[in-house]
C-alpha cells in the first residue's frame, strides 16, 4: 500500500491539481456571476434585494461550514470520493437552479451547489501537500490559485453577457457540460496519495455548535447593516457563547472535526492571522471601490467593475510567479514586499481619494491588488511549509473557513464605513469620501498589524533555524 502510494505521489501531480482546481474554479466562477443577475432575480421571482443577496451570502456561509469539515472529510474519505461529491453536488445544484420556478428552490440549488467549493477548495490543497515536495509548494499553490482566482476577474463579466444576451438560467446550463467533463476526468485520474483512516468519528455536537455560531455571526452583521441594532447586539452574543461552548468542548472532545491545538503553532497563527485580514481587505475594497468611483466620480456602473479588472487579471495570472519567489528567495522577499504595497496602495487612497481621479484609482488598487495577492497566498504556502505534519489538515480547514467568513464581513464592515458619515454641509459625493477615508484607515491599520504579524513569523523561522 505504502509503495503504491509513494508512486502515485510521483505521477502527474500538477494534472490532478488541475482537474480539482478547475472544479473549484467553477464554483468560484458561478458563485460571482451571479452577483450581477440580482435585478433580474428580483423582477422575475419579485424578492427584495435583502432576500436575493442570500444568493451569495447562503452560498459563501454553506461552503464555510463545508470547509469546516476537510480535516476530518481528508483522513476519512479517498480524494476521489471527495472530488466526485463535489462534482455531483456542482452538477445537481446546476439542475435545480437552472429549472428553478421560485426563489426558495433557487436558493437551495445554490446551498447545494456551494459543496462543490467547501470540498474541492481544501482537497486541492491538501493533495498538493501530499504530493508536492516543500521546495516546491508556493509554486504549485500558485498555480492552483491562478486558475481559481482568474474566476473571480471574470465572473462579472460572464453574467452580465449572459443576462444580456440570454437568461440567467444559462450560467448554470452552460456550466453543467462542463461539470460533467471534469467529473469523468477527475474519475480517471485522481488518485490516493496517503493512507485512509476509518476509525474516525464525526463531531457532530461540536459542528453544529461552531456552524451556529457562524450563522449568528453573519446574520447579525448584516442587522447591523440594516440598522437594528438590538437584533445585532443579540446573535453577536448568541455568536460569543456558542463560540465559547465549542472551545471548552474541544479541550476534551474524542471525535474528529479539528483540531485547536493547531493555534499553538506559531507558524500558523501568524500565518492565519494575516491571510484573513488579506482577505477582509480584498472582499471588502472589491466592494467598496466600484461604489466609490460611482459616487465621488459619478462614473457609470461599467467603469466601476472595468476599475478592478487590471488588478483582477494581476491577481490571477501573478499567482506562479508570486509562489516562484517564495521558493526562490525564501519568505522575506514577497510576504514584505506584498505588504509594503498593500499598505502604500491603501494609504495612497486615504490621503489622496478625491484627487485621484478614476485613473488613479484604477492604479491604486492595480498596486493593491499584486501586493495583496503575493502575500496572501504566501502566507498560506509558507505557513504550511513550517507546520507540524500532523496539523497540516486542520490547518487547511481554518485557512480555508476563515478566509470564507472575514470575507463576508469585510463587505458587511466597510459598507457601513463607507455609509457611516452624513454630515448636512457635505455633498452626497463628499460624505461617500469621507466615509471611505475611514474604510482605507482602517485598512492601513491592518497593513501594520501584518506586517508585525510577518515579523513574528519570519522571525520564528530564524530562531529555529540557529538553534
Amino acid at each position: 500500500m505504502n509503495q503504491s502510494i509513494k508512486n502515485e505521489r510521483q505521477s502527474k501531480p500538477m494534472v490532478v491539481v488541475a482537474i480539482v482546481a478547475l472544479m473549484s474554479f467553477m464554483g468560484v466562477l458561478t458563485e460571482t456571476s451571479m452577483n450581477v443577475t440580482f435585478p433580474a432575480l428580483m423582477r422575475e421571482f419579485h424578492v427584495s434585494l435583502s432576500t436575493v443577496q442570500w444568493v451569495t451570502a447562503g452560498y459563501l456561509l454553506m461552503a464555510a461550514l463545508v470547509m469546516l469539515t476537510s480535516a476530518y472529510m481528508k483522513r476519512r474519505f479517498t480524494n476521489r470520493q471527495l472530488f466526485t461529491a463535489a462534482a455531483i453536488l456542482f452538477s445537481v445544484g446546476d439542475i435545480i437552479c437552472g429549472a428553478a420556478f421560485n426563489f426558495p428552490i433557487l436558493l437551495i440549488g445554490r446551498l447545494i451547489q456551494s459543496g462543490c467549493v467547501g470540498l474541492c477548495t481544501p482537497l486541492m490543497v491538501n493533495i498538493i501537500l501530499d504530493v508536492v515536495p516543500p521546495q516546491k509548494l508556493g509554486t504549485y499553490i500558485g498555480l492552483a490559485n491562478l486558475i481559481i482566482l482568474v474566476a473571480p476577474a471574470m465572473g462579472p463579466t460572464f453574467g452580465g453577457a449572459v443576462v444580456a444576451f440570454a437568461s440567467w438560467r444559462m450560467i448554470f446550463w452552460l456550466t453543467l457540460p462542463l461539470a460533467i467533463i471534469l467529473l469523468v476526468m477527475g474519475a480517471k485520474q485522481i488518485k490516493q496519495y496517503s493512507p485512509v483512516e476509518n476509525q474516525y468519528a464525526f463531531d457532530w455536537a461540536r459542528f453544529i455548535i461552531l456552524g451556529l455560531s457562524l450563522v449568528s455571526l453573519i446574520v447579525g452583521l448584516n442587522n447591523l447593516g440594516s440598522g437594528n441594532y438590538i437584533v445585532f447586539g443579540g446573535l453577536i452574543l448568541l455568536s460569543i457563547v456558542l463560540t465559547s461552548m465549542f472551545v471548552r468542548l474541544s479541550k476534551n472532545a474524542t471525535k474528529a472535526l479539528f483540531s485547536l491545538a493547531v493555534f499553538k503553532e506559531k507558524s500558523f497563527l501568524y500565518s492565519f492571522l494575516p491571510y484573513i485580514m488579506l482577505q477582509f481587505a480584498n472582499v471588502g475594497i472589491n466592494f467598496l471601490l466600484p461604489n466609490y468611483v460611482q459616487g465621488v466620480f459619478q462614473a457609470s456602473s461599467l467603469v466601476g467593475g472595468l476599475i478592478l479588472l487590471p488588478g483582477s487579471l494581476l491577481n490571477g495570472f501573478g499567482q506562479p510567479i508570486y509562489g516562484w519567489m517564495l521558493d526562490n528567495f525564501g519568505g522575506k522577499l514577497p510576504l514584505y514586499l506584498g505588504d509594503i504595497l498593500f499598505t502604500g496602495s491603501l494609504l495612497g487612497l486615504a490621503l489622496f481619494g478625491p484627487q485621484l481621479g478614476v485613473w488613479g484609482v484604477t492604479i491604486a488598487y492595480l498596486i493593491f491588488a499584486v501586493g495583496r495577492s503575493m502575500a496572501f497566498g504566501n502566507s498560506v504556502a509558507f505557513g504550511l511549509k513550517h507546520i507540524n505534519k500532523d496539523f497540516q489538515n486542520d490547518a487547511n480547514a481554518l485557512y480555508n473557513t476563515g478566509q470564507q467568513v472575514t470575507g463576508a464581513i469585510g463587505t458587511t464592515v466597510l459598507a457601513l464605513l463607507m455609509g457611516s458619515v452624513n454630515r448636512g454641509d457635505y455633498t452626497k459625493a463628499q460624505n461617500i469620501s469621507a466615509g471611505s477615508q475611514l474604510a482605507f484607515i482602517l485598512l492601513v491599520f491592518f497593513g501594520l498589524i501584518i506586517f508585525m504579524l510577518f515579523y513574528r513569523l519570519l522571525n520564528i523561522k530564524s530562531n529555529q533555524k540557529m538553534s
